[in-house]
């Protein structure tokens, strides 16, 4: 038991170092510096950081939804993470990156890191909210914001990281950093998508469980339709 609150505080312990000294952090990613551990830590800490918040929103339903959002959303980003990575390492491989996979990967679980402190940071608020309101489109458009802010908070990190580690002083580095702009796009818009895949994480009211909806329309949409109903467009 002791040895497992060790490792969880050594876990942590990554995490509080990253964040407080980014630049050094980096440093060690770029001369593959201990990347196992840190892959690890981020991965633990970022996944626990989201279940908290998975749970709370799922509670605004029931038991039963706030357990499957506590495992929904950290799939969501993981997953994610999993469908973009090859896409990134690849065509750094291919325009002369020499960096390996494990370092693209400690840079990506950067980005996915910040997101998820910045969730947990917003948990407090949208526990308030869950509390003192039964609006649920409110709730579904407040998220969307909570969502949208902080991963863009975490893709601007990951952007900054990236060429900081990848080198940016030989060939093909213009090019890199091009594909690196269209690759932050994509894999916003794949979180997304997937996101209205994996849904639902609140549950609508007075329904019954769900542990994923039918396939239908996609998330730009729902938003749109969530705006109209708050501003009483029909």
């Amino acid at each position: 038991m002791i040895e497992r609150k060790s490792l969880g505080i050594k876990y942590f312990a990554v995490l509080i170092g990253f964040l407080r000294d980014r630049q050094g952090f980096l440093e060690e990613v770029r001369q593959g510096t201990r990347l196992a551990n840190k892959i690890i830590s981020l991965l633990v800490c970022s996944s626990l950081f989201l279940a908290a918040y998975g749970g709370i929103i799922g509670a605004y339903h029931s038991w039963m939804q706030a357990l499957s959002s506590a495992i929904k959303l950290p799939a969501l980003y993981l997953i994610t993470l999993l469908i973009c990575i090859p896409t990134l390492y690849f065509a750094n491989i291919v325009f002369g990156s020499k960096r390996t996979f494990g370092q693209h990967l400690a840079l990506v679980l950067t980005a996915v890191s910040v997101t998820s402190v910045l969730l947990f940071s917003f948990a407090p608020i949208t526990l308030f909210f869950l509390i003192t309101t039964n609006n649920y489109q409110f709730l579904i458009l407040l998220n969307v914001f909570i969502f949208a802010l902080t991963g863009f908070i975490g893709i601007s990190s990951l952007y900054q990281a990236t060429t900081l580690v990848l080198e940016q002083d030989n060939e093909g580095s213009k090019t890199r950093q091009k594909i690196l702009q269209f690759w932050l796009f994509l894999y916003a818009f794949v979180g997304s998508q997937l996101g209205w895949t994996l849904r639902p994480f609140f549950g609508t009211p007075d329904s019954v469980f769900q542990l994923f909806r039918e396939r239908e329309g996609n998330f730009y949409l729902s938003v749109i339709q969530a705006i109209s109903y708050l501003l009483g467009i029909r």
